[in-house]
C-alpha cells in the first residue's frame, strides 16, 4: 500500500537521481489540476467525514440503533474517517504547495494512521460480512455469537491487532529531501528501497484486500442462497391467516405472526443488500490504485500520470465518503435517525410502541430459527421503523375498549428499510 498523500512510487527512481545530481528544473502543477483536485477531493472529504460522524453518533446517542451490524459499521465509519483525515486532507496541501509542510512527526503520524484506516476498515468490513452469515445461516449459533458485547470485544480486538501491525510504519517513513535546479522540495517517503517494500505491500494487498473479498464472495453467495433461492416462508405454520391473542393491560389485541415474519424476511433481505453494497464499493473504488501499484512493481519506469493518480486518490476518498449516503439511501432505520439528529423531520419516539413490543415478542416466540435477543433487534427494527399505520392495534379503542376486529390485507405490512 502506497502512501497516499504523495507519489512515492517515484521515490526509488528519485533518489538514484539525485545521487547523481541529474534532478532538473522542478515544474509545478498546472493550475486546472491545482483547481480540481483541491475542489474534489475538499468536496468529498468534507461530505465523508461530516457522514461518517452522523453515522458514529446515531448509533451512540439512539438507544435501539445499538445493535451487533451497527457496531461494526461504527467501527467502519470511524477508520473511514481516520482515511478522509489523514491521507485526503494532506492531498490538498500537496496540491497548493508541490510538496510536504507537515515536517517530520507529521510524516510519521499522518502515514501510521493512514495504514491503520484502511486496514481497520477493510477489517470491519469482514467483520460484518461473517456476523451476517452466521445470525442467516446459522441462526441457532447467533444465538451466543451474534450479540452486541462479542461484537464489542472484536471491533476492540480488530483495533488493537490493526494498531500494533501498523506499527511498523513509525520505522519505514522518513522525510527526504530533492535538490531541483530551480527548488528544494521536501517530501513524505520511505526509508527502505523498492526490493525491500515489495514484500511488505504485497502482503498488505494478499491480507487487507484480496483474502477480504474472496471470504465476502464466498459468504455472501451462501447468504443469498439462503435469502433469495429459499426464502423463509410468509407462514412457517402453513396458514397465512392466523392470528395469535396477546394480553396486554390495555386490552387484548390480535397479532399476525405470518405477516410479521414476511416483513422480517424482507427487512433481512434488505439489510443484508445494504451490507452487499459497501463490500462491492469496496472491491471497485479500491481496485484502480491497487493496480496501479501492482503494475509499478513490475515496470521499470512506472506508469505516473498526474491525472490518473488524482483518479485513484478519488476513488479511495470516495469508497470512504459514500458509505453513509448508502446507509441513508437503503435504510429506513437510519434515515429516520439522520433526520433526527439534524432536527429537519417528524421526531420518533426512541423506543418501539408498545404494540410493535408486542409483536417483536410473538415473532421471536413463534418462529423456529431461535435467533438471538441482539440479532432480531437488529432485523425487527428496521421492520417496526417503516411507514406504517400508527394508529391503535385492529379491535382496540384507546380507552381500551374492544371493536369488532376485521382482518387486514397483508400487503399494509410490507416493510421497508
Amino acid at each position: 500500500m502506497e502512501n497516499l498523500t504523495m507519489d512515492n512510487v517515484t521515490v526509488e527512481n528519485r533518489t538514484s537521481v539525485l545521487d547523481n545530481q541529474t534532478l532538473g528544473v522542478w515544474t509545478d502543477y498546472s493550475v486546472e489540476y491545482k483547481a480540481v483536485s483541491v475542489f474534489l477531493v475538499s468536496f468529498i472529504c468534507g461530505v465523508g467525514i461530516v457522514g461518517n460522524m452522523m453515522v458514529i453518533l446515531v448509533v451512540l446517542t439512539t438507544k435501539h440503533m445499538r445493535t451487533p451490524t451497527n457496531c461494526y459499521l461504527v467501527s467502519l465509519a470511524a477508520a473511514d474517517l481516520m482515511v478522509l483525515i489523514a491521507a485526503g486532507l494532506p492531498n490538498i496541501t500537496d496540491a497548493l504547495y508541490g510538496q510536504w509542510v507537515f515536517g517530520y512527526v507529521g510524516c510519521l503520524g499522518i502515514t501510521y494512521f493512514q495504514y491503520l484506516g484502511i486496514n481497520a476498515s477493510s477489517c470491519s468490513i469482514t467483520a460484518f460480512t461473517v456476523e451476517r452469515y452466521i445470525a442467516i445461516c446459522h441462526p441457532i449459533k447467533a444465538q451466543f455469537l451474534c450479540t452486541l458485547s462479542r461484537a464489542k470485544r472484536i471491533i476492540t480486538l480488530v483495533w488493537t491487532l490493526t494498531s500494533a501491525y501498523c506499527v511498523m510504519w513509525l520505522f519505514l517513513s522518513d522525510t527526504k529531501k530533492f535538490v531541483y535546479d530551480n527548488v528544494v522540495l521536501l517530501s513524505c517517503a520511505y526509508k527502505v528501497s523498492r526490493s525491500h517494500y515489495l514484500p511488505i505491500y504485497f502482503t498488505d494487498f494478499a491480507v487487507f484486500y484480496v483474502l477480504p473479498l474472496v471470504l465476502a464472495t464466498i459468504l455472501y453467495g451462501l447468504i443469498a442462497r439462503i435469502l433469495f433461492l429459499n426464502p423463509m416462508p410468509s407462514n412457517p405454520k402453513g396458514s397465512s391467516k392466523m392470528w395469535k391473542k396477546e394480553t396486554v393491560s390495555q386490552g387484548e389485541r390480535m397479532i399476525s405472526s405470518g405477516s410479521s415474519s414476511s416483513a422480517t424476511a424482507s427487512s433481512r433481505r434488505q439489510v443484508t443488500k445494504m451490507l452487499a453494497v459497501v463490500v462491492i464499493l469496496f472491491a471497485v473504488l479500491w481496485m484502480p490504485y491497487r493496480t496501479l501499484v501492482v503494475v509499478n512493481s513490475f515496470l521499470d519506469k512506472p506508469y505516473l500520470d498526474t491525472w490518473f493518480l488524482l483518479f485513484c486518490r478519488l476513488c479511495i476518498y470516495l469508497n470512504s465518503a459514500i458509505n453513509p449516503v448508502i446507509y441513508n439511501a437503503m435504510s429506513q432505520k437510519f434515515r429516520a435517525a439522520f433526520k433526527k439528529l439534524c432536527h429537519c423531520g417528524p421526531q420518533r419516539l426512541e423506543k418501539p410502541a408498545s404494540y410493535s413490543l408486542a409483536l417483536t415478542y410473538s415473532v421471536i416466540k413463534d418462529m423456529s430459527n431461535g435467533e438471538s435477543p441482539d440479532h432480531f433487534a437488529t432485523e425487527m427494527e428496521d421492520e417496526l421503523n417503516a411507514p406504517m399505520d400508527r394508529s391503535p392495534a385492529a379491535g382496540v379503542r384507546p380507552s381500551g375498549k374492544k371493536t369488532p376486529f376485521k382482518e387486514p390485507s397483508l400487503s399494509r405490512r410490507q416493510s421497508k428499510d
